[in-house]
């Protein structure tokens, strides 16, 4: 029987060929970017169906005013029953999973990643020109929380938060920062932010100064939902994520609030910011969430975060320096210049290049002092993707020996290729048959 890719590349040779690439690459490579991961070959599947072919602007319930007509159908072509009935699905599930009463909970699935998502939730409660808190980016936060190269931080008024001495959330100086600029609104969440964030300490901020709580839990909402980090409902009025990192769903955003808020976040996915959903995304989408609910997936958050205290365990034995002293969750951030007893980093730039020779994938990140994103200090690794592949702590010393060995060997083009090939076989040992397809 002719492979998936083989029809591809009987079709169009050159995206076949690239599809066949990329397939080997990621199959013989570490990837250590934390908010990488492998979807099942379900939620791939479902990408390639024919609900890609379908326009479903609108929603499979309509509103009047602020009140939700379930049976009535509020989309703006016909043909839509199936889409109705799978946005529904996915919809049923994302509440289930992701919120501790489904009938008190509002559920949008149709954002296209989460910074649509994101910036979605600000167009719902904000006028231009609102204040809103976020986290720096520089201290870990994301461009969507209010950074001034992005729509977040020009269109409204954007106050940044920051990191304390300890390298953790300063809610001291977030409760001063609410009670001084009385912001409509707080959004807590990161990207590059090893510890577990206080969601109902920071709910206590937001209802002080009558606030709204948005909570981005993009790279954590597995280790949410599975119990390994404090879950943001009820503390916060809306929750934004991800559906691929950590969930292992495809690539799309999800909206999940209170119920009587839901009618300002329907408008401003739709019409406000985007057309009609990909309703392929939402089957895949759908897939996930079941699978999420799962005891697989329970025991496979908890293998994440174990892995990733192996890592980091690992790694500042051999003389990493580790922003924040190690890993609460699914990832570390390490400042590459000043590790290993000195040795000569230049950056975590260069750093991110060499091990990818070594056939280790991660990321540079900046770490707070930073001025120059492009070249920063540091290198950002996650456990997610790695523990789906079935690793465990013993691997996790093995990684970290690699990563000590390309290091020091940054600039030894053999000794990167050598330990190239020793990390393909190593990743070539683990089953990945119900990861992708062929």
């Amino acid at each position: 029987m002719e492979s998936w890719i083989g029809y591809v590349e009987r079709h169009d040779a050159e995206v076949g060929r690239l599809l066949a690439a990329e397939g080997r690459r990621q199959r013989s490579t570490l990837s250590l970017i934390p908010s990488e991961n492998y979807t099942s070959k379900a939620v791939q599947l479902a990408l390639a169906t024919s609900y890609t072919n379908k326009y479903a602007e609108g929603y499979p319930y309509l509103w009047a005013g602020d009140t939700r007509e379930e049976t009535k159908n509020g989309r703006y072509y016909r043909g839509q029953p199936n889409t109705n009935e799978l946005e529904r699905l996915a919809i049923r599930r994302a509440l289930e999973l992701f919120t501790p009463n489904p009938d008190a909970y509002h559920a949008n699935v149709q954002p296209l990643s989460g910074s649509p998502a994101n910036l979605a939730v600000l167009n719902a409660f904000l006028e231009p020109g609102d204040t809103f808190l976020g986290l720096s980016l520089d201290y870990g936060g994301h461009l969507t929380h209010g950074h001034p190269v992005n729509l977040t931080g020009s269109i409204y008024n954007a106050v940044q938060y920051r990191l304390n001495a300890d390298y953790e959330l300063d809610y001291e100086q977030i409760r001063e920062l609410a009670h001084r600029h009385k912001p409509k609104l707080i959004i807590c969440g990161a990207t590059a932010y090893p510890r577990q964030i206080r969601f109902q300490l920071l709910g206590e901020i937001a209802r002080e100064t009558g606030a709204l709580l948005v909570a981005d839990i993009a790279h954590i909402c597995g280790l949410c939902v599975t119990g390994y980090h404090e879950h943001p409902f009820p503390h916060a009025d809306v929750v934004t994520t991800t559906t691929h990192k950590i969930l292992r769903g495809p690539r799309a955003g999800l909206i999940l609030c209170r119920r009587e808020l839901g009618a300002a976040i329907d408008r401003a996915v739709f019409p406000g910011l985007q057309g009609g959903p990909h309703m392929n995304t939402i089957a895949a989408m759908a897939i996930a969430l079941r699978e999420a609910a799962s005891p697989a997936y329970h025991a496979y958050a908890g293998q994440v975060v174990r892995n990733a205290k192996a890592l980091a365990e690992g790694l500042r034995e051999a003389g990493f320096v580790l922003m924040g002293g190690g890993t609460e969750n699914h990832l570390l951030l390490l400042d590459v210049v000043n590790s290993m007893n000195g040795l000569a980093v230049r950056d975590g730039h260069y750093l991110a290049v060499q091990l990818e020779k070594a056939g280790i994938v991660v990321n540079k990140n900046a770490i707070p002092g930073d001025t120059k994103p492009w070249y920063p200090s540091g290198i950002r690794l996650g456990t997610p993707a790695v523990t789906t592949l079935g690793m465990q702590e013993p691997d996790m010393a093995r990684i970290a020996a690699w990563i000590v060995r390309a290091t020091r060997g940054a600039s030894d083009e053999g000794e990167l290729q050598r330990i190239r090939s020793e990390v393909a076989a190593f990743v070539e040992g683990f089953p990945a048959g119900e990861l992708f397809v062929e």
